[in-house]
Parts: structure tokens; C-alpha cells; sequence
């Protein structure tokens, strides 16, 4: 082993000691690289005293070595590696340090190749649990006023509550809205709507909370609860299935009665009950303006009637239907009553009431027929009247009826005993074979009658205008 100080140190990272080797460390390793001048440039990272061996030429001499920074004094002391050193014997001991090199890296595996995996895994390790620290969430899920603290790797409150199993409904409400970005130390409130049955001022609805309490629910609805009226206890709870509620707010009603207002705050249910709370009774017939049954409003104002009366029954007449039948033994234009007719009466029973000392118009409250009206039966004439009558057809009939009546048909005289063109009397007429009254038949008929009685009298019927037949 040589003395010289410079040649104990090796720069692969071996202590030559002894013939011994310390650790190998691959890191100052480096590939022989070709001579200088061919290739690749000339390696810049081995040490400046280790030079390369360069192939010789044909007549070339060998170049003399290259000097380490202190080789000249230790070459003049005849120490290996002074001047009298050739490049040889230098690039000898170069050439056995390579070689034993070579060697020991054959025995031994490839320390960059066993380390490789390895160090793959740590850094897939480190960087895998640097990734699931950083999707890991604290956050705080309270579920119908049930809170809790989790931890989760949802993205957002839908795969949050998806993930924990909370379903939620259109009428649940959930905080901060779904599909909203989660961060560490969030906090999500999920609250269950609850149905309620509500009858609200006699108005009924269903409606939907998510309050847990009756009196909670009732705010929640903007129900003005003070003075009001309440089916229930307001710190009922209210379960996921709901409940049935009765309110009645508190109102303002004015009840006028006796000449005076009285104005009350009341959650009554009926006017009657608003009546009753103002310190008014009601006696008899007594009634309000608002029917007592129905539901008292804000700001309404009832009056209350106090009413009298009496009863009154009258008797009212029932006309009664004429039926007309036809008569072939009768001339046309005839007719005769063969039943008379006759009106029914009907008993009619009114309520005469004085209210607040005004009397009303009468109300009919019963009806019934005491007696029922009979029908007139009427026969109608269809024979055809005669109009010749033997021994009297030449006389002058139209001047004894100008002369009796003016020639009206229907003319009767102011005693009302004789009708007709040629003014006959009842009796005389329905001997004649006529029915009903002379002035109600028809001229022809009247004329016919006439002349019949001629034949049995002659013109003395007519004692004043007889003359004229024959003029």
C-alpha cells in the first residue's frame, strides 16, 4: 500500500484500508465514459486527479500523466507518483481500482433497482393518505333537531344525506340546500314536515310544519295566537303523523241591542255565543240581524231584535173553473148553465210582529182550504138555428126590432125584466124553447123566437111597436 496520502482516498465512496472496502455507496458512480475527443463529451463529475486511459496510437509516445495539485514535491522524494511516475503505471493502478469495481457490483444487485419498488410505494403511500386527509369531512348533521358529528367523503349535502340514509320529502326542509358544496365543520339540519288539520276561524285547511310544538307550529304559521282559542295544549308535541287543530282568534265584535253598543274582544264560536259573552239574553221570539249559529267575524256588528206578535187568520175566496160541454139539441150560438159554479174559501193564518217596536208586513205561516171550490158546467149549442116559421116570415121583423131596441141584440131595459131585439121576458123566452137569457143569443135565434110567438099571439107582445110588422 502506498504512503502517499492521495491514493487511501477513492471517490466511488470506498476507504481502501488495509486491503478492506467501507460501505458502497452506487451515488458516486459513474459510467466509464469513452476517450476524450470521441463520443461523448468528457465527464464532468469525476475528480480532476483521475484520469481517463486513452488508447494508444501507432507512433505515438505515451503522454506523460497528468500532476495532482500536490504531486510535484511528493515526486522529488521519490514517492510513488512523482515525477518520475509514468502515465502507465498510473493508468495501471486506475485499471485494478475499475476492475475490482466491476467485480464487486457483479456480486451485489443493483441497489437503484431493489430501491425502486420500495421508494414507489412510499411515495404511493404518502400521497394516498395525503389524499384521503384532505376529502375527510367533520361535519355536524342534525336530523330533526337530533344532532350528531360525522365524518365523510360526500361532496355535497345530497350524497350526504344519501349516504346517511336521510330521505326527505317536498315538504321537509333541509339546510343548507341540497346539492350545496361540503367543507370541514359544516353544519346540515334536516327538519320533517308535520300535516296539521287546521280549522282556523271556523276555516278548515290542511297546512304543513316542520315545528315540533303546537305554539311552535302556530308561529310558524303566523297564527296570532294571544287571546286566541286552542283545541290543544300549545306545548303538545307534534308527531311525524300530524295532529287535527281548532283556533279561534281573538276578534273585535260590536252587539247593539236596547238602544246601546256593546264592543267585546272575543274567540266565541257563534254569534249566538258573542251575544251571550256581551251580557244580552234573548227571550222568546227575540232574534240578531246575523244568524246566531254562524261565526262571529272581525270587526262585525250584530244587532239584536227584540220581537212581539200576534196571529191573524183570514178567509180568502177560491175561484172555480168553468167546463163548457157541446149540446146538439141546442142551436149554435147557445149556451146554457147546466151546473153553476161556486168559489171555495180558504183559511190563510198570518204572524203579525213588532220588531224593536216597528210593526212588519204580515207573513203567511199556514194555509188551509175550508171549503172546495165547484166547477160550472156550460152546454154549448150545435144545432143550427131555424130561421123560417110559417105565417110570419113576410112581416117586417126588422122594424119591430128597431122600433123595440134600436137593433142591438144585447139590449136589456133600465128595470133589467126584458132583453133582446125584440125585448122579451125570461119566462116568455124559455117558453119560446130558448135557454138562458134572451140578450144572450144570437139574432137569429132571437128573430125565430120572435116569429113564434107571433104565430101564437100575434103583435100584442108588442103593444106599442106591433104596428110596425105590417109597415
Amino acid at each position: 500500500m502506498s504512503n502517499s496520502q492521495y491514493e487511501t482516498y477513492e471517490m466511488d465512496g470506498s476507504y481502501e484500508m488495509d486491503g478492506s472496502y467501507g460501505t458502497y455507496d452506487p451515488a458516486y458512480e459513474s459510467p466509464e465514459p469513452p476517450p476524450y475527443g470521441q463520443g461523448e463529451p468528457l465527464d464532468t463529475y469525476r475528480p480532476a486527479y483521475e484520469a481517463w486511459e486513452p488508447a494508444p496510437s501507432a507512433g505515438s509516445e505515451a503522454p506523460t500523466e497528468p500532476r495532482l495539485p500536490r504531486q510535484g514535491a511528493a515526486g522529488a522524494s521519490g514517492v510513488p507518483g512523482g515525477a518520475g511516475d509514468t502515465l502507465s503505471e498510473v493508468g495501471g493502478r486506475a485499471s485494478a481500482r475499475r476492475e475490482a469495481r466491476r467485480k464487486r457490483t457483479g456480486e451485489r444487485p443493483d441497489p437503484l433497482r431493489r430501491l425502486l419498488p420500495q421508494a414507489l410505494v412510499v411515495a404511493f403511500l404518502a400521497g394516498g393518505t395525503s389524499a384521503f386527509v384532505a376529502n375527510d369531512k367533520a361535519i355536524e348533521l342534525s336530523v330533526d333537531g337530533k344532532p350528531r358529528t360525522l365524518h365523510t367523503f360526500a361532496d355535497d349535502v345530497t350524497e350526504l344525506l344519501a349516504d346517511e340514509g336521510v330521505r326527505v320529502g317536498e315538504h321537509d326542509i333541509v339546510a343548507p340546500a341540497p346539492g350545496t358544496a361540503l367543507a370541514s365543520g359544516d353544519e346540515v339540519a334536516v327538519r320533517y314536515g308535520r300535516p296539521v288539520r287546521l280549522t282556523l276561524d271556523g276555516q278548515r285547511r290542511q297546512v304543513w310544519t316542520t315545528a315540533h310544538t303546537v305554539d311552535g307550529a302556530l308561529r310558524q304559521l303566523g297564527v296570532r295566537a294571544e287571546g286566541a282559542y286552542v283545541s290543544t295544549s300549545r306545548s303538545q308535541p307534534i308527531g311525524r303523523a300530524g295532529l287535527s287543530l281548532d283556533v279561534r282568534t281573538e276578534r273585535t265584535v260590536t252587539v247593539m241591542a236596547d238602544g246601546q253598543a256593546r264592543t267585546i274582544r272575543t274567540n266565541a264560536a257563534t254569534v249566538g255565543d258573542a251575544v251571550a259573552e256581551a251580557g244580552i239574553t234573548l227571550h222568546g221570539q227575540d232574534t240578531t240581524s246575523v244568524a246566531p249559529g254562524t261565526f262571529p267575524r272581525d270587526g262585525q256588528t250584530v244587532t239584536v231584535m227584540r220581537v212581539t206578535g200576534s196571529k191573524e187568520v183570514r178567509e180568502e175566496p177560491i175561484p172555480f173553473d168553468v167546463r163548457r160541454t157541446d149540446d146538439s139539441s141546442l142551436f149554435r150560438g147557445t149556451e146554457v148553465v147546466e151546473q153553476a159554479g161556486q168559489a171555495g174559501v180558504r183559511r190563510i193564518t198570518y204572524s203579525l210582529r213588532i220588531v224593536n217596536g216597528v210593526k212588519q208586513k204580515p207573513r203567511q205561516v199556514r194555509t188551509e182550504v175550508v171549503r172546495e171550490p165547484r166547477t160550472q158546467v156550460v152546454k154549448v149549442g150545435t144545432k143550427p138555428p131555424p130561421t123560417s116559421v110559417q105565417g110570419a116570415d113576410h112581416l117586417n121583423w126588422s122594424g119591430l126590432a128597431a122600433c123595440e131596441s134600436g137593433g142591438r141584440a144585447g139590449a136589456v131595459d133600465p128595470s133589467g125584466t126584458y132583453g133582446g131585439l125584440y125585448q122579451f121576458d125570461t119566462h116568455t123566452w124559455h117558453s119560446l124553447g130558448g135557454a138562458g137569457r134572451p140578450q144572450d143569443a144570437p139574432a137569429t135565434e132571437q128573430t125565430f123566437r120572435a116569429k113564434k110567438l107571433y104565430v101564437r099571439r100575434g103583435a100584442s107582445p108588442w103593444p106599442h111597436c106591433g104596428g110596425r110588422l105590417r109597415g
